[in-house]
């Protein structure tokens, strides 16, 4: 993924520049009366792979992820449209984790969704 996204600390100005090259960000197109929200298909399909993986394996890494995935299910969404958000989410916070130089860190990444189980 790192590769995928360049060397270039300054190519991305935020998280949401991030998303949209890697695909994960929806498109909204609104128009009188109704709204329809869709996925990207204009995309780096490399990194957007990549995503699709990472996202489908941290649902047994992370408890936090997989708690996220389960609320987006819960909500009614399909499995890629949940994976897909899942996805978006996890390009957020690896942005942060660039931006901040610290590296990741399940309770930080996951507040809410999280209760770690102490270490033995």
């Amino acid at each position: 993924m790192l590769a995928e996204f360049g060397d270039d600390p300054k190519r991305y100005t935020d998280a949401k520049a991030r998303r949209n090259y890697a695909g994960t960000s929806p498109i909204t197109r609104a128009s009188g009366r109704k709204t329809v929200v869709m996925a990207r298909y204009a995309r780096n399909n490399r990194l957007a792979d990549a995503l699709h993986q990472q996202a489908f394996c941290a649902l047994n890494a992370s408890p936090g992820a997989r708690a996220y995935y389960d609320t987006v299910r819960g909500r009614g969404k399909s499995h890629h449209a949940a994976l897909r958000q899942l996805g978006n989410r996890l390009v957020g916070i690896l942005h942060g984790c660039l931006k901040t130089h610290t590296p990741y860190d399940e309770a930080t990444a996951w507040p809410r969704n999280v209760t770690l189980a102490p270490a033995p």
